[in-house]
């Protein structure tokens, strides 16, 4: 009963250095399961959550955040955008209901992606109140990513399924690596689109469910599960799958500011008006354009 206590204690005073007074960590159940985490039939991810916890996360995360825009730095500098032109036909690619679920994720990923961070070197920032209302924030955006993540999902999944294409647009990078405006294999949607498509909303699955589970840490854990896994264990795999994700998620996500903003000049617009110019579809994505000419739209 004694060593209860002092895990107690101990984890209440890892929750005020990092900000969470307020957190349920050190609640009777999840000290329970802290006492048997190396039970008959537990996951024994304990050494594997605090070597990666402490050692691997960090400098990761703080890799992905500063390698990413320095690689696409080197990219602009070099190759520079590609500039389409606007002489053209227009072709209407978006419709409104497309563009504003896409508004909504993207609000949504603007806003977790910051103050996950911030909670993930929550040290660095201080703990204390401005890490605890990046905590909220962070889980009042999840709900509005939620809200868009179903429509998305359903709306774009059939372009969005694997194609032939795909293994063409991989082995030349979708042509950004040269200057010149070759016909790039894609249909409406690339590769590239399509890996941060399902990392988005599969992978979204995954990262909701895992951060409910981090967010709640005291839930009734047999509600889910069987009882073979502690509820520690639990939380300990939520937690790597949820770096995972999000390491991944971070890096796509910068890829896709990058496409959009600055690599294809004007692109971000036809998230705005629905638009694509003429010859960046026939350029980027020549196999929808054939599709569109066969269909008298180009």
């Amino acid at each position: 009963m004694k060593s209860k206590y002092i895990i107690i204690a101990l984890l209440a005073l890892s929750s005020l250095a990092f900000g969470y007074s307020d957190s349920v960590v050190w609640s009777d159940n999840l000290v329970d399961n802290i006492l048997g985490y190396d039970k008959e039939g537990s996951l024994h991810l304990g050494q594997y959550f605090t070597i990666l916890q402490s050692t691997y996360f960090k400098p990761l995360f703080f890799g992905v955040l500063f390698g990413v825009p320095a690689i696409f730095l080197i990219h602009y500098l070099i190759i520079g955008p590609m500039i389409f032109s606007h002489d053209r036909k227009k072709i209407y690619v978006f419709t409104l209901f497309n563009r504003i679920v896409h508004a909504i994720a993207g609000i949504a990923f603007i806003l977790i992606i910051p103050t996950g961070l911030i909670m993930m070197f929550a040290t660095t920032f201080g703990g204390g109140e401005f890490v605890r209302i990046c905590k909220d924030i962070h889980a009042i955006s999840t709900l509005l990513f939620i809200v868009s993540i179903v429509p998305m999902f359903l709306m774009w999944l059939r372009p969005m399924l694997p194609s032939s294409d795909d293994i063409k647009w991989m082995m030349i990078l979708g042509g950004y690596l040269n200057k010149r405006k070759d016909p790039v294999p894609a249909g409406r949607f690339n590769a590239g689109q399509k890996m941060w498509f399902w990392l988005a909303t599969l992978g979204g699955f995954l990262m909701i469910g895992t951060g409910v589970a981090m967010y709640f840490q005291d839930f009734r854990l047999d509600i889910l599960v069987s009882n073979s896994i502690s509820q520690i264990d639990f939380l300990r795999a939520s937690a790597i799958i949820h770096n995972v994700l999000g390491l991944a998620v971070l890096a796509l996500f910068l890829t896709h500011i990058y496409m959009s903003v600055f690599a294809i000049k004007g692109a971000i617009h036809s998230m705005i008006n629905g638009y694509k110019e003429e010859e960046e579809v026939e350029i980027l994505h020549s196999s929808y354009y054939k599709e569109l000419k066969e269909k008298g739209e180009a």
